[in-house]
């Protein structure tokens, strides 16, 4: 049995002020890093025999930090990039709705925007998930994989992955900063959820030991 972990990125300033980052390569932030050093601490205990990333800097610092405690090297793979939000990249999703409510609309019903140079939701899906079955493949069977990505590609690429129609994943919450996704595969069962939105804390920062 295969097990492949989808990891999102730690925290950044646009995550904190709502802001749409898309492909835009902004960097974590403080609270991101601190992060991305729990989580590994946590995702070395499976034991990975490969990690991939994400080219943006947010999600390769990401796994810079697993890399850091297991001595693996990250490969980096561009199709595991955030959705391409185009003209809404850089606003906060207020500032969306107001200018672009036909398209902020649609997107609230997990529809594909029309307008905007938004990437298709479709597209999404199929370009990160033949990331992430590329990225199983780099161990034998039994091995673990761990994936550093992006929200909205993660969700659009298990849901693809799976199998699942666009309207089963709106029922997922959204994943959040530096928490993960577990599927396992064999060869009787084919891919399977194991755990959705894990981490070890909270989006605040954690107090220094004392």
């Amino acid at each position: 049995m295969t097990r492949l972990i989808v990891w999102r990125h730690g925290n950044t300033d646009w995550n904190a002020k709502h802001r749409v980052q898309g492909q835009t390569d902004v960097s974590l932030n403080e609270l991101g890093h601190q992060q991305a050093v729990e989580a590994a601490a946590l995702l070395v205990r499976f034991k990975p025999g490969a990690i991939v990333s994400s080219d943006l800097r947010r999600a390769a610092d990401t796994a810079a930090a697993l890399s850091a405690v297991t001595g693996l090297e990250v490969s980096t793979d561009e199709r595991l990039r955030e959705r391409y939000f185009g003209l809404w990249e850089g606003l906060t999703m207020t500032e969306v709705a107001e200018r672009r409510p036909d398209e902020y609309a649609r997107w609230t019903r997990g529809e594909d925007v029309i307008g905007g140079d938004v990437e298709t939701l479709d597209d999404l899906g199929k370009r990160v998930s033949s990331a992430l079955i590329d990225a199983a493949g780099l161990v034998p069977s039994g091995g673990t994989v761990v994936v550093a990505t992006h929200g909205a590609g993660a969700r659009s690429g298990l849901g693809h992955l799976l199998g699942w129609p666009r309207e089963q994943l709106r029922t997922w919450r959204a994943l959040q900063n530096c928490h993960w996704v577990e599927l396992t595969h064999d060869t009787s069962r084919g891919w399977q959820l194991a755990a959705y939105n894990v981490g070890a804390f909270s989006d605040r920062p954690v107090p220094p030991p004392v």
